[in-house]
């Protein structure tokens, strides 16, 4: 576990790096466009849909009892835009995670590797191709989960302890093969991920507690609805930040671990 404090402490260090504050300014000015573009397209058709799929099955009655009787009745005037909102946040997540993969992570990896790592032979165990069929097939994974635990949005608490774990397993599997790309090998890639999974596991879980924070923010109901295209700056803000800190996490445990794999082969050679 030493490990583990110990480079979240050169991570926390490294996020207020120029080059690392500078980096987050491009996905997530990729990111606001694209989703400024969706939401003004597809916002309203999505809410128009839902209220009509909820008039159509008579819904409304059924989500307002509910929401009384677990004393959020002010919330009943404005269910059926909440619900769009909490749909469209994974896909923020997504091309949050694809704009940080694709353009921030090769970035991430060379400056912690040559400033900290530079014996590091690079050995290129994976793509850019690889890295997004990664990201996209953890995401895909990851809003079916999502979408069946919205609900719990009714148990905030429980809501956040859903969101850590789900957030912890996506970022554990697409940070890893990101970190490794270009240093590893595919058969180093695989050794850590099984000597370390726990570790690494638990970085993932942390850095997905701090990204249910973002989610926090859509519980404040009518406020959420009202404000939601500035919410939504502010939401995707906030992840291109945490999934830099998270990179950067995952790159110095990586490389570290790598670093000392490749240093026990040398020894038994001898």
């Amino acid at each position: 576990m030493g490990a583990v404090f110990r480079t979240w402490g050169r991570a926390f260090l490294s996020q207020w790096h120029g080059k690392m504050l500078l980096m987050s300014i491009a996905p997530f000015l990729l990111a606001l466009a694209v989703w400024a573009a969706a939401l003004y397209f597809g916002l309203q058709p999505l809410i128009d849909y839902l209220h009509a799929l909820f008039t159509e099955h008579n819904l409304f009655s059924t989500s307002t009892s509910w929401l009384r009787s677990l004393g959020l009745g002010t919330l009943t005037a404005v269910v059926v835009p909440l619900i769009a909102m909490l749909a469209l946040l994974p896909l923020m997540i997504l091309t949050a995670l694809i704009f940080i993969g694709v353009v921030a992570m090769p970035l991430i990896g060379r400056h912690v590797g040559l400033r900290h790592y530079p014996q590091l032979e690079q050995r290129h165990g994976g793509s850019i191709i690889g890295s997004i069929g990664v990201a996209l097939g953890g995401m895909a994974i990851f809003i079916g989960l999502w979408i069946l635990t919205l609900p719990l949005y009714a148990f905030p608490p429980l809501a956040v302890v859903v969101q850590a774990l789900l957030w912890g397993w996506l970022t554990c599997r697409v940070m890893v093969y990101d970190t490794l790309a270009d240093y590893a090998s595919a058969e180093e890639r695989r050794q850590i991920l099984s000597e370390h999974r726990w570790r690494l596991l638990i970085i993932g879980v942390v850095s997905g507690a701090a990204g249910a924070l973002p989610g926090a923010i859509w519980l404040s109901g009518v406020m959420a609805v009202v404000m939601f295209p500035f919410l939504a700056a502010v939401s995707i803000w906030l992840y291109v930040l945490i999934f830099i800190f998270t990179g950067l996490w995952f790159a110095y445990y990586c490389l570290d671990a790598l670093a000392r794999l490749r240093a026990q082969e040398v020894i038994e050679k001898e």
